[in-house]
């Protein structure tokens, strides 16, 4: 008898011991975390970083400072506030950390000392700061904050009576830009640059007129000059992708601009010695896409060269190693978020791969990192398997070492779909195209599944090889997820991206087809189960493979521009497509906006198709989505219409509406899959 109850435990034990994992759920989402915005301190013995998550009752991403040690040890809590906190600097010397804090009455500014492990608010400010950036002997911090202006005022108003209750006064604009999606109606004002002591005191305003002075900010050696980026052009509101480099005279307001040619020029990062500024622009050719070079110059502004030319990848994120020698940067590669080096002569190296992880929803490239003086890079770090952990690397331990895990508690107890990277062939003219598959957990080879295409926004974005709770959740659903990089995608080069120059869409059309026949052929996909669904450019696409053919069972167009000449005037980009993506304005040339609109096809469209868009939709309003549902109900075609509540462009930005797009999703495709209408029948 004891024998078999000593059996009867052992199979128990083995039983519970390897148990199946259950699948990624919707519930999951409010228990991933990851890290945001890693900054190491000089000497490399600390990162602190933002720990981000999802808050389950207030329906909210949330985030605050830890802090931990370059060995991974220490791990904990910058403070005891339970409030978000965010934009952590180190102090020149390592002996503190400045960090921006919400308070009652807004964002404030707050410094932590190492050593004493205190805080303190620095600042009252009547808005929240941006920027926040040292002075070289850290004796001034300098940020960058709104100023309001006043609303044109076109009628003087009879006074009301005591205690009437009239209507509200007319909201009166008469600037270009002045709705933002996301963000709603901007009130006039201008952001202005600021300094004030590190140890606390009032702000001082250092720039003046009606322009906007944001973006990143960088000290000469000597503490007397601040270098910005700003369009303080006289048309500026015109001019909107323009930008100069300019220096600001930290005592007298004195304002030089140091770059003059039409396009973008920002970033500006003083070298070590003060001699040279690094920068990011490039000349405005007017087209689609225009990859983002790194530029140097003398503090003087003259001698004016591009250093990354054999580089065909945009650069962001620029970084000075501490002998002046050369820059760190980021920049994406097929794909693939990197850190790289760039020498003065324009010699490039790979630091780091992987970079990313932080745009949780889709895997779109993002991620950040730092450098310390000794050259330690701390960044995010993410696979398909698990979104951004903080990892180090450098010239020295070039293999990346990972110093924080925070979704081992759920993700090592959940069985997530393989993500398979697939290159196939353009029949339109031969390219090498990239896409990623992602399969069910547990996936049998022999068993047949649903196929869905998901097209990524943009469009000029790319996806890649990341975590991505869409997909996963796709997956999970028992879908074989392919989603592509079509041309026009970024991290393949300028011409490759700018093939939608006034031809969008086009052949990222049938590059779209060619990976589903790809699919087809390796026995992934099957001809009577193919789903599509894309939000933004990719509810575009959507749309447009529904209109120029019948092979997909069901389709959910998400947020979609179904006519481009009523969504040029009325979004709240509308003044930037003209000439960079179509020819000339609406009005000038019906013809081309029309015959890339969707809309154009929907007497084509014979697929049962669900249309989705937030009703906040300030960037492909509601309005374009109501087209496309509008004329297939008076086709008499199968069709409905998801409106969100209090949705914005980014459907996604609280958990429960990205949870509430991806399960209609599910459920309208579940409708029209051939195996769950057969168990339906059974």
């Amino acid at each position: 008898m004891p024998k078999l109850i000593s059996s009867l435990l052992l199979l128990l034990f083995f039983s519970v011991g390897h148990a199946q994992k259950p699948n990624f759920s919707y519930l999951d989402v409010f228990d991933l975390q990851y890290a945001f915005d890693p900054q190491i301190s000089p000497n490399g013995d600390w990162v602190v970083y933002r720990r981000m998550g999802f808050d389950i009752m207030k329906d909210r991403a949330w985030g605050n400072l830890w802090l931990l040690k370059s060995d991974g040890s220490q791990h904990q809590k910058l403070t005891s506030r339970e409030v978000s906190e965010s934009s952590a600097s180190w102090s020149p010397s390592g002996d503190r950390i400045v960090f921006s804090s919400s308070t009652a009455e807004g964002s404030e500014i707050y410094v932590y000392w190492v050593d004493s492990g205190k805080v303190a608010k620095l600042s009252q400010l009547p808005f929240s700061p941006s920027s926040l950036t040292w002075s070289p002997d850290g004796r001034k911090l300098a940020f960058s904050m709104n100023v309001p202006s006043k609303s044109p005022v076109l009628a003087k108003m009879p006074k009301k009576p005591k205690g009437a209750k009239w209507a509200d006064a007319p909201r009166i604009t008469d600037r270009v830009y002045h709705e933002a999606d996301g963000r709603g109606y901007i009130k006039p004002g201008f952001n202005h640059i600021f300094v004030m002591p590190s140890n606390g005191g009032a702000a001082r305003q250092i720039t003046s007129g009606d322009w906007q002075h944001r973006g990143s900010l960088s000290w000469s050696p000597d503490g007397s000059k601040i270098y910005f980026s700003a369009n303080r052009v006289e048309d500026w509101e015109y001019r909107f992708r323009n930008s100069e480099i300019y220096s600001v005279a930290v005592e007298t307001g004195d304002i030089i601009a140091l770059t003059d040619r039409d396009g973008p020029d920002y970033n500006p990062v003083v070298s070590p010695n003060g001699q040279l500024i690094a920068y990011l622009g490039y000349g405005d050719k007017k087209q689609a896409y225009q990859v983002r070079k790194l530029h140097l110059m003398n503090a003087d502004g003259s001698n004016k060269r591009s250093i990354s030319d054999e580089l065909d990848r945009s650069i962001s994120s620029i970084t000075w190693d501490e002998k002046g020698n050369g820059l760190y940067f980021n920049y994406d590669d097929k794909g693939n978020g990197k850190v790289g080096y760039i020498n003065l002569s324009g010699k490039v190296t790979k630091m780091a791969d992987n970079r990313g992880g932080t745009t949780l929803g889709r895997p779109y490239g993002s991620g950040s990192y730092s450098v310390s003086k000794n050259g330690v890079i701390a960044y995010t770090y993410a696979t398909p398997k698990y979104p951004a952990e903080i990892a180090l690397v450098s010239t020295k331990t070039k293999t990346p070492k990972q110093i924080t895990d925070l979704n081992s508690g759920l993700l090592n107890y959940r069985t997530l779909g393989k993500v398979e990277e697939v290159w196939y062939k353009s029949s339109f003219d031969g390219r090498d195209l990239q896409g990623w598959v992602v399969y069910p957990p547990n996936y049998d080879a022999t068993k047949k599944y649903p196929f869905m295409v998901e097209n990524h926004g943009g469009p000029i974005l790319n996806y890649g090889d990341r975590f991505s709770i869409e997909m996963q959740l796709y997956a999970t659903a028992g879908y074989v997820v392919f989603y592509p990089n079509a041309r026009g995608s970024t991290s393949y080069g300028e011409e490759f991206g700018n093939l939608l120059y006034r031809n969008y869409p086009g052949q990222d059309y049938d590059d779209t087809m060619d990976g589903v026949d790809h699919c087809i052929k390796m026995g992934i996909a099957h001809e009577d189960q193919l789903f599509v669904t894309g939000g933004s450019a990719g509810g575009i696409m959507t749309a447009w493979m529904i209109g120029k053919n019948n092979r997909f069972e069901a389709a959910v167009v998400a947020k979609p521009v179904m006519n481009w000449i009523s969504k040029t005037l009325v979004a709240d980009n509308y003044f930037g497509y003209a000439n960079s993506r179509y020819e000339g304005q609406p009005w000038e040339n019906f013809e081309h906006y029309w015959k890339f609109s969707p809309i154009s096809l929907v007497g084509n469209i014979e697929t049962p198709t669900m249309v989705m868009v937030g009703m906040n939709d300030l960037r492909t309003p509601p309005s374009e989505a109501k087209q496309l549902y509008h004329a297939l109900k008076l086709r008499k075609k199968e069709t409905v219409l998801v409106e969100i509540p209090g949705a914005s462009h980014g459907i996604a930005s609280r958990p429960s509406n990205l949870i509430t797009k991806i399960a209609n999703t599910v459920a309208w495709f579940d409708k029209y899959r051939t195996d769950v209408k057969n168990e339906e029948k059974e």
